[in-house]
């Protein structure tokens, strides 16, 4: 992907693919400026995908605000923006405890453990 604009440093190798989605209603400003000789900033506005080249260990902040000032929402490291696409498949995918809604079916529908219960009618019997 080129980013003719901001390329990314020429000195790095590692570079990976990352999406970041503005799930908000705000314009945010998405930032990265950890990287030596390096410097990325994309206005984002609310519903917008953004897809953007990083090298790994660099760290992505989104700004929120109004017009005359912003503060900084979130600090998210670009490794876990990643895409999981081309040769970065194989790193992106990690495996992630999920319910199988199956387990979930069985043990509604599996008898529970009865225990007794006395009322105040079975004591007068």
């Amino acid at each position: 992907m080129a980013q003719i604009l901001d390329p990314i440093p020429s000195n790095s190798s590692n570079s990976i693919r990352c999406c970041y989605v503005n799930v908000t209603s705000q314009i945010q400003i998405a930032k990265i400026s950890n990287i030596p000789n390096w410097h990325f900033e994309r206005v984002v506005f609310p519903g917008q995908r953004l897809i953007f080249e990083a090298v790994i260990g660099a760290l992505m902040e989104i700004h929120t605000g109004t017009v005359a000032s912003s503060i900084l929402s979130d600090t998210i490291p670009c490794d876990r923006l990643q895409l999981n696409e081309g040769p970065y498949l194989s790193i992106a995918q990690t495996k992630q405890s999920v319910v199988e809604p199956a387990t979930v079916l069985q043990k509604l529908n599996s008898p529970a453990k009865s225990t007794p219960v006395l009322s105040g009618v079975d004591s007068l019997v």
